[in-house]
């Protein structure tokens, strides 16, 4: 398991990746990597290493593939709160509320540069293929 929490340790971990050969990564959905998809999908693809995000937004980025919340369907729902919050109801008097709506997005031209072919019932299950 790496651990980074400046850009400078994304590197780090990266080059450290190449040297144990690593095969495969899982970037968590967390917002300091959020916030870095261009360096890590660059990184990715320098270091050859097949990774899987938390979220739709590395895969359109360029990365392998991404399985994590909808967080459209995460959006939908805190507006529906937000509009009960201004209708009148209190906020304590709301139930707690949490998407259910698991999305699997896959990038099939990352996938043909890392020379991965991805199984066919693995795409059947896919919410978005991007060719």
């Amino acid at each position: 398991m790496l651990h980074a929490a400046t850009e400078g340790e994304i590197d780090s971990a990266f080059a450290s990746l190449a040297q144990t050969r690593t095969r495969a990564l899982l970037v968590t959905d967390d917002i300091f990597f959020n916030d870095r998809i261009t360096q890590l999908v660059a990184l990715a693809a320098r270091y050859a290493v097949p990774t899987v995000y938390g979220i739709r937004e590395f895969p359109l980025a360029g990365g392998l593939m991404s399985y994590g919340i909808s967080r459209a369907e995460t959006y939908r729902l805190i507006g529906l709160q937000v509009a009960r919050i201004l209708e009148g109801q209190k906020p304590a008097d709301l139930p707690v509320i949490q998407s259910t709506k698991i999305e699997l997005v896959i990038n099939l031209k990352t996938a043909k540069a890392l020379g991965l072919t991805v199984p066919p019932s693995l795409l059947a299950r896919a919410d978005e293929v991007i060719e």
